[in-house]
């Protein structure tokens, strides 16, 4: 019987990047001095200010890809509209949800306190969104009317004007709901409706190509444009005063018409790779915001002394899937990603706007426009394999990559971000010998090739001087499929597909040993620090081989389909593997055994482990984004079994461009019971399930610290001191001058006659009134908390407010536990009996050494004199000792095993 279907137990959905739009328009709004832009993608929706296209939010996933959006009025709340649903979201807070489309919506109108919506069932609906209640709504003939787009005529009251794909226009009173005039229209689709800066006029864009100014109130068209690149897909009007119109075409160029001549004013090539599905003129600026299915917005302005404009700033991802990704080291803040696009780009996981580029070509548009051709027809081949080793990054180029049938491998500079000086190319170049794979050294200094050939060659990176060849006449009998090179530059490893791997030496060339196999190499990842390579073979099998004894120490099998990219943990205790059987799986290398598996929509083309180990990237079969998975080890404790031969993978949903709140909310993730996947109850010391948030050791003995911040704890004895360090100094003040009629003594300097006996009050009572109102402040929560552990047994939940509290409010509260500080005798002894509770289970060890040294500090002298505290003091001591001395042991201990394996023979 098949195991239960479970979720990865080790990874979980963490965010997407790489995503700007796609093929759905955007939605433009001021709000009152800023405008901002709305974008879908795919099941989410991104929020933009348009100065610096800075991403202000990201919406919440839903259950379909969003197919239409829509800022209201004010800009502050978007429409989003998937399948018959349509969304109101204030931020990315769900406000309101309209319901009542048959057919699936594709155009949302916002005007006033109304919203037009049609479905594809013909239907056009208006809501009140007030009242959150349906208007009005009007079906049309699909044969003799298809709306196809709508527009809301400036000033015109209640009124919405609709375009069909016959060709006509309807003018419609919303608030009626009837119909006022049909325009006949131009025998060809309407494609898109523009409202243009003069009263009763709009633009019309055609499916023939044609533009048209036409005005409403006479039914009389005053202009009309032809452009030459197909249907009109956007139109827009320019809004700072000058009468310009600019249209779009499926081709991606733009086109921009003088309205005062009547002519075509410029013509904007290539302005997105395919077509241009959204745009809009800003307000009183000379800036107009285009996007596309190119995964692309970008900002232009006409500045330009013909009245052209030029790329003001932009916001790109890939524009096809990326098929390759690394991440940078060190420190793990950017991934590089290579993509079909025939892009290399640097993507930021931290912040939005930061290291997020493309590397440049060179001037591609400038040359584009001297051969008649498309930018990105002249940049290089979608890039095949690429290395990046920073330690010369500063000096000279630290980035090598090899391209789909291309004779070269090209440099590429990570400072500046551009294309490199020099191109490496093989003495052995013919049509049938080019670059297959490439690696760079970890000093930075040299770059090896891999050649379909056979052969494998080393090139200088500062220079680009080819430096050697390594075995003769040929490396490999067949296609070099793998090069590695260790960290000392001692030895240079390859695989190939004549079923071999071969261990050369670097300085020397000389083939070191050879290395059989019982399948051709498909790909190989070496880790530098414990010099283990993987490789996946032509089988679907992955075998680890240690390349300082030179043989297979583990053999991997399970993948039933190509295994395209495999990645190391940064300690190399794990190796991740994805496949074109749609899995990614995780093999434990000291075990040899498979310890996580799961399914994914789309295979993994390439992943990526982050050098600090806490998150792994992945990018998928016809997906533009990158994804990002959080490796939930380096958050929590995870009790890791091998999986049983009959385990069931369970298919788990990519991660969205959102991060909510909690993991476990994560793509809806929730936490899972034993009953519900393979992960291990974790027990206490005497069988007890420990309450959640609690950590308890594994095994008897051992002691547990609380993972909180050194911050919370380390300084409780001496917060005193930090307290006087920090006051500041008080300037000197001039003493007050004494009445004039106290009596003083003569001499030199004025003092004070002192008073008679005869003088004080003889009625004067010993005893102080001043009444103690720390005996009238109410019971904090922890004394509250406190006093119901003492009768529960359990002082979880006291320990576990003190966690949540800074340095001074924990002083706070163990200083009110005195009598003089409005507590009692008898909550001195229940925070004692806390203290031996958490030091005989083993927990929070450095958090209970702080408690009780900042204790003793402040109620010493009250213990000391109540002689029912000294048994229980005594308990404490003994345990307390009992602790030290076992964990002194066990350094002991641990310290002379290690000291024997660092001088012992092995």
């Amino acid at each position: 019987m098949a195991s239960s279907n479970s979720k990865s137990q080790i990874f979980g959905a963490f965010r997407a990047i790489g995503f700007c739009c796609n093929h759905v328009p955007f939605s433009m709004k001021t709000k009152g001095t800023e405008t901002f832009v709305v974008t879908a993608v795919g099941r989410t929706f991104h929020y933009y200010q348009c100065d610096k296209l800075r991403l202000v939010f990201v919406g919440n996933a839903q259950p379909e890809p969003i197919q239409c959006v829509a800022l209201n009025h004010d800009g502050a709340g978007v429409f989003a509209a998937y399948k018959n649903v349509i969304k109101l979201f204030v931020r990315a807070t769900e406000k309101s949800t309209f319901l009542g489309h048959e057919g699936e919506v594709h155009t949302l109108l916002p005007f006033g306190d109304h919203l037009l919506s049609i479905d594809s069932e013909n239907c056009f609906k208006i809501w009140d969104v007030r009242e959150k209640e349906l208007y009005g709504e009007a079906h049309f003939d699909p044969a003799t009317f298809l709306v196809t787009c709508a527009v809301h005529p400036s000033t015109y009251l209640n009124k919405i004007l609709l375009g069909s794909r016959q060709g006509a226009m309807q003018l419609w009173n919303v608030h009626t709901n009837a119909m006022i005039y049909t325009f006949k229209g131009w025998g060809s689709a309407v494609m898109s409706l523009a409202q243009s800066t003069a009263i009763d006029v709009v633009g019309v864009g055609l499916e023939s190509g044609c533009v048209l100014v036409h005005n409403l109130r006479y039914d009389d068209t005053l202009m009309k444009f032809q452009q030459d690149w197909g249907p009109v897909t956007a139109i827009s009007f320019r809004q700072d005063g000058i009468n310009t119109v600019a249209s779009a075409s499926p081709s991606g160029h733009i086109a921009v018409w003088d309205l005062d001549k009547r002519q075509l004013c410029c013509v904007m090539r290539s302005a997105h790779n395919g077509a241009v599905t959204g745009m809009q003129f800003l307000a009183s600026q000379p800036l107009m915001v285009t996007s596309g299915p190119d995964n692309a917005i970008r900002m232009w302005i006409f500045d330009q002394s013909d009245g052209s404009a030029r790329l003001l700033r932009s916001r790109c991802g890939h524009s096809a899937p990326p098929m390759k990704l690394r991440y940078l080291c060190p420190g793990g803040r950017g991934i590089m990603s290579a993509g079909l696009d025939n892009s290399l780009r640097i993507f930021s996981v931290t912040r939005d706007v930061e290291l997020n580029a493309e590397f440049s070509q060179g001037a591609l548009m400038k040359k584009s426009q001297g051969k008649r051709a498309k930018p990105e027809s002249l940049k290089l081949p979608p890039i095949v394999d690429f290395v990046v080793e920073d330690a010369r990054r500063y000096e000279w180029d630290s980035i090598v990559s090899c391209h789909v049938r291309h004779k070269a491998v090209h440099t590429w500079n990570l400072q500046n971000k551009t294309v490199g000086k020099h191109s490496l190319v093989s003495i052995h170049f013919t049509e049938g010998a080019k670059p297959s794979c490439v690696c760079i050294t970890a000093c930075g200094n040299f770059a090896v090739v891999g050649m379909t050939s056979g052969h494998v060659e080393m090139f200088n990176m500062q220079s680009g001087l080819h430096r050697g060849e390594f075995g003769g006449p040929q490396a490999h009998t067949g296609c070099v499929r793998g090069v590695a090179v260790d960290g000392l530059n001692m030895e240079v490893f390859s695989g190939g597909a004549d079923k071999t791997i071969k261990f050369w030496s670097f300085y020397g060339k000389k083939l070191l040993h050879s290395l059989k196999l019982e399948s051709p190499v498909s790909s190989m990842v070496y880790h530098r620090e414990s010099s283990m390579l993987a490789v996946s073979c032509d089988n679907f099998d992955i075998l680890v081989v240690d390349t300082d004894t030179k043989r297979v120490v583990r053999k991997f099998s399970g993948h039933g389909n190509r295994i395209m990219d495999m990645a190391f943990s940064p300690d190399a205790r794990w190796l991740v593997s994805s496949s074109m059987d749609c899995t990614i799986r995780t093999w434990d290398l000291p075990s040899g055994r498979l310890i996580d598996y799961f399914l994914v929509e789309s295979p993994a083309t390439s992943i990526s482990f982050s050098p600090t180990g806490d998150f792994l990237a992945t990018s998928h079969v016809d997906d533009l984004g990158i994804y990002l998975w959080c490796n939930r080890s380096v958050y929590s404790h995870l009790s890791l079994r091998p999986l049983p031969a009959d385990f069931l993978p369970h298919l788990v949903d990519l991660p969205s461009s959102v991060v909510l709140d909690g993991e476990e909310k994560i793509n809806g993730w929730k936490g899972m019971g034993p009953e519900e996947g393979h992960l291990q109850e974790v027990k206490g010391q005497d069988g007890i399930v420990p309450e959640q948030g609690q950590v308890v050791p594994i095994s008897k003995g051992l002691l547990t610290l609380s993972a909180l911040p050194k911050s919370r704890w380390h300084n409780l004895e001496l917060l005193d001191t930090i307290r006087l360090r920090n006051k500041p100094i008080e300037p000197p003040k001039q003493p007050k001058e004494a009445p004039f009629f106290l009596p003083t003594l003569p001499g030199l300097e004025p003092k004070f006659i002192p008073l008679s006996e005869s003088d004080i009050p003889l009625n004067e009572p010993s005893a102080s009134r001043i009444i103690n109102l720390g005996k009238l402040k109410p019971a904090t929560v922890f004394a509250r908390s406190l006093k119901e552990c003492v009768s529960t047994g359990s002082f979880g939940p006291a320990v576990e407010i003190l966690k949540g509290m800074g340095p001074a409010a924990i002083e706070g509260e163990i200083r009110g536990l005195s009598p003089e500080g409005g507590g009692s005798v008898e909550q001195l002894e229940f925070f004692v009996r806390l203290l031996l509770d958490q030091i005989k289970m083993g927990t929070n060890f450095e958090l209970v050494e702080a408690y009780m040294g900042l204790f003793l500090k402040l109620h010493l002298d009250t213990l000391t004199r109540s002689i029912g505290f000294v048994p229980l003091i005594e308990q404490l001591l003994q345990h307390h000792k009992g602790a030290w001395q076992q964990l002194q042991t066990d350094m002991n201990r641990g310290a002379c095993l290690l000291g024997y394996c660092r001088s012992a023979t092995v």
